[in-house]
This record gives C-alpha cells, structure tokens and sequence, in this order.
C-alpha cells in the first residue's frame, strides 16, 4: 500500500493520519545503501512532508531541507500537493550504529518552504532541533505553528515506511476533558512491528475499538522524480565547448548523475553537438 488515510475522533474533537508506503517507499532508497540511522530519518522526514502536504488547498508543494556539519549534511525532501513525493541524503562518511544524532547532523538548521504555484511564491520558516530527535522536534513544530498538540509515530525499514499523527483540535477539552490523555495513552502502546505490518483499519481497531471513530477514504502517495534533460544540457554547456569535447574524447561520452533521481544521464557527441549549435 501507498497511502494516507485521515480519522476523525468524532466525539473528542481529535484528528488523526495514518501513512503506509510500500512500493514508494522502495523507489525513494533503491540502491542508495543508507545506513538503519540515516534511513530512519530520512523516513522520518518523508513522513513528516507527507502529512504537511495533504491537504494543501492550493497547487504547490512542501520542500524540507536539512542542513548541517555533520556526517550527513545534507537531508532534503519534496512533495507536491497531490502527493508526489522525491528527496534524497548527502553524507561525507560512513554512519555507525553507535554515532549520535548530534554527530549524524552536526549543528544545522531545519528549514521548511511552502511554494504556492498558483501565487509563485514561497513562505519559508525556520525549525529549531529538539534534542531527542525529528519527531520530537515536528511535535514542537505542529503545536507551535498550527497550535494543535500533536503526537507523531514514525517507523522504516527496507520494506516500508509507516506513520501516524494525532493532533489535539481546539474544542477537545470543551468535548471530553480527558479524551486527548486516553487517546494517548492507547497510541503509545503500538509498537513498530504494528505500524509496519498492519493495515490501517486493524490498526486503529487494535488501539481505539472502544472510541467512535471515523476513517475517511485514502489518498495515494507516488514517487515520481522526473528528469530535467535540459537543466543538465546547460551545465555542459556552461562548461564550454572546448572543454566539453575535450572530456567527450577522453571518456567517450559524457556522464552526469542526477542526485536527487540517482540517475546517470549520458550525452554523446551527437548531443555535444546540439547542446553548442543550439
């Protein structure tokens, strides 16, 4: 399954989504060898931008980017408002399992851009990293910037990426002043087998069947990471024409990798030839 589900707690006042990529999730690390480490917060992020870009009422997309001067200095992901999603992990250097989060990311910032294609502008903010980790820290950020209490489970592995967000909406204490404790107190039971290995509806039956609970119909969640043949004719092109044909003859053909698709483009001389004739 590729999808996201959203819930209702239809008597506390209490929203949920639920995420399950499967395919996607295998197209986003297919031969990029991550660490368990980096793997996981890459997921961790993956999530993160697909639960800030559902349900976005204009064209446009999220774009999360972190920084930094750690082993990993670069974590960026994209995805649009009808849920395509790409990103990619920058490291100069192996990850252990013993290395801290600290020594993963080094000192950074976390930055989240909203672009709106139907304004063609973006609104970017700056997320301050909580100490124990990208959840805690998008838990601080959802409370903060939509003023909704929020608890998020997020879990990887080679197979799949899984998640789940609740968020306290402003009347639920008005509706049941303990609802939002209960709630919590059964989400924190699942383990990360469950979110893995269960489909939504067995999911939140095993945690909440006692609650009146609404799940709505899902939406689908697609890798796709087009590639811009002509961004890459320019950077040939930008190298000039000499030095251009001067590495096609040493090589053969020019090859450029495409990080962010993990793809190589090859050009020959037939396309060194149009690239300086056009």
């Amino acid at each position: 399954m590729n999808t996201i589900n959203r819930f209702i707690f239809k008597d506390l006042d209490i929203r949920g989504q639920h995420l399950s990529l499967s395919d996607t999730w295998q197209d986003m690390i297919q031969n990029r060898r991550y660490a368990p480490q980096v793997r996981q917060l890459f997921g961790e992020l993956c999530a993160l931008g697909v639960f800030l870009a559902n349900g976005m009422k204009h064209k446009g997309k999220i774009t999360l980017q972190i920084q930094g001067d750690g082993i990993v200095n670069l974590l960026l992901v994209e995805v649009t408002n009808d849920l395509k999603i790409l990103g990619m992990v920058r490291a100069e250097g192996a990850v252990e399992e013993r290395d801290s989060l600290d020594k993963i990311l080094g000192k950074g910032q976390i930055v989240v851009t909203l672009y709106n294609a139907q304004t063609d502008r973006s609104f970017q903010s700056l997320v301050p990293r909580n100490s124990k980790g990208l959840i805690a820290t998008f838990e601080d950020y959802f409370s903060q910037s939509e003023q909704l209490e929020s608890k998020l489970w997020i879990t990887s592995t080679q197979d799949n990426l899984s998640a789940m967000l609740l968020q306290k909406m402003p009347e639920s204490d008005r509706h049941n002043s303990d609802g939002w404790n209960r709630v919590g107190a059964l989400a924190v039971t699942t383990t990360n087998e469950e979110l893995n290995n269960l489909d939504v509806e067995s999911l939140l039956h095993r945690l909440f069947h006692e609650e009146t609970l609404e799940l709505f119909k899902p939406d689908w969640v697609s890798y796709e990471c087009a590639q811009n043949r002509e961004r890459f004719e320019r950077i040939i092109f930008d190298l000039g024409e000499q030095d251009a044909r001067d590495l096609l003859k040493e090589q053969g053909e020019i090859s450029i990798h495409n990080e962010i698709c993990n793809e190589h483009l090859f050009f020959n001389e037939d396309d060194v030839n149009r690239i300086f004739k056009d």
